[in-house]
């Protein structure tokens, strides 16, 4: 992930579906970590790979929106933009990485309502 990121300044992240499972802590969890759910390996899978929690972060929301040509509509929370966002049970940024696939969506916003 890092030299991608290095090559071409964001790297818009996602899941594998049908091959993994739709699931975005899933997503941030393997960008911050290189692990399996096991936990394998120690260390993980080309540590030199890893992104920081905040590049996982924008790799997911701002980053994501500018590879879909959206960053006018999506990807933050700004004036005018959708306000998609979620509110979660523990700080995805803080937290130890082995309860990132853990985490629950509290509430879920979705252009501006309520969802959950």
């Amino acid at each position: 992930f890092k030299d991608l990121l290095k090559k071409a300044g964001l790297l818009a992240l996602g899941t594998d579906f049908p091959v993994e499972q739709v699931n975005p802590f899933l997503t941030f969890y393997a960008a911050v970590t290189r692990q399996d759910l096991e936990a394998y390996p120690e260390g993980g899978f080309t540590p030199s790979q890893l992104l920081s929690r905040e590049e996982a972060l924008k790799g997911m929301t701002t980053w994501a929106a500018y590879s879909n040509f959206e960053e006018e509509e999506k990807g933050s929370i700004e004036v005018g933009k959708f306000a998609d966002f979620v509110l979660l049970d523990k700080d995805i940024m803080q937290i130890p990485g082995s309860e990132i696939p853990e985490l629950q969506a509290v509430k879920v916003s979705v252009n501006g309502e309520w969802v959950k």
